[in-house]
């Protein structure tokens, strides 16, 4: 059960946990926005009902900016690749935040993406929408990845280009065993799940090659990452001179006394939270 409880800055620094997995040992944001001098983009695999995991997003994506001004870029699962005008229109204040978060459809728990929108508007930052609609991800679950080819060629923008690795291996097994097996059904769900990996790798990629020395950071759930997989294994293909760092954030009730070893092939950092406390704050 969770407690209910308001938390300051203070204590919710008192509740998460950074490790370094190359250093083997606690560190701060700090560190990582240090360690992104050499990198080129940085995953966060959230947990997107951890409300401490979101505090840190804002938190990173804010150092990065002050290290990096007007060269940070967001990017989001959230948001999809169709509605990037609107994203724009909205981060130029030409547009109302009720259109915004109606015509862009915003997630349920919009409020833990907020900081970091409003942010990027402040600072007149770019974010990008890297996810692929609803409507292109039910036509691959219903028909598989060939039926992309059937799509008009005004779609093409908003869709990473064929064909699409469908990831067999570590990933696969993965994904199986969060299935509970294979069948036909769940061999098209993964497609979709690849479906969704690339475009988001795509969407990166895309922006990269046309704005140099930018720092991307990049937001999804974490088993779009997690283990340097999916999202992240996309993006290598893509552009493989990248220098990528990912982040692996969850709740886990080993939270006093983790055993750091246990998690070491998700990421290059680990972070956990506690789980005690309200996800709601």
């Amino acid at each position: 059960m969770f407690i209910c409880v308001n938390l300051n800055a203070q204590d919710i620094k008192s509740n998460y946990k950074i490790y370094d997995v190359k250093k083997q040992k606690i560190i701060s944001v700090d560190d990582i926005i240090t360690d992104m001098n050499s990198a080129d983009v940085l995953f966060f695999g959230e947990e997107h009902n951890d409300s401490i995991g979101h505090y840190l997003e804002a938190e990173i994506f804010k150092k990065l900016n002050e290290k990096y001004p007007q060269k940070t870029v967001l990017t989001l699962e959230m948001f999809h690749t169709d509605i990037q005008p609107i994203i724009d229109e909205y981060l130029a204040d030409l547009i109302s935040e009720k259109n915004f978060t109606k015509e862009a459809r915003a997630w349920p728990n919009y409020k833990d993406y907020r900081p970091l929108i409003e942010y990027a508007k402040a600072q007149k930052l770019t974010i990008i929408g890297g996810n692929a609609a609803t409507r292109y991800s039910n036509a691959v679950t219903r028909g598989g990845l060939e039926t992309l080819k059937n799509f008009p060629k005004t779609s093409s923008s908003f869709l990473p280009p064929l064909p699409i690795d469908t990831a067999t291996g570590r990933y696969n097994e993965k994904f199986t065993d969060l299935l509970g097996g294979h069948s036909m059904g769940s061999m098209k769900v993964y497609q979709t799940q690849n479906f969704w990996d690339a475009t988001m790798a795509w969407s990166i990629a895309k922006f990269i090659k046309t704005h140099k020395n930018v720092k991307v950071f990049q937001l999804n759930g974490r088993f779009h990452s997690d283990e340097k997989l999916g999202t992240l294994a996309q993006l290598q293909k893509y552009a493989p001179k990248l220098q990528i760092l990912n982040i692996s954030s969850f709740s886990d009730e080993s939270f006093d006394n983790p055993d750091w070893g246990k998690f070491k092939n998700l990421g290059d950092y680990i972070i956990i939270t506690n789980p005690k406390i309200n996800r709601s704050f």
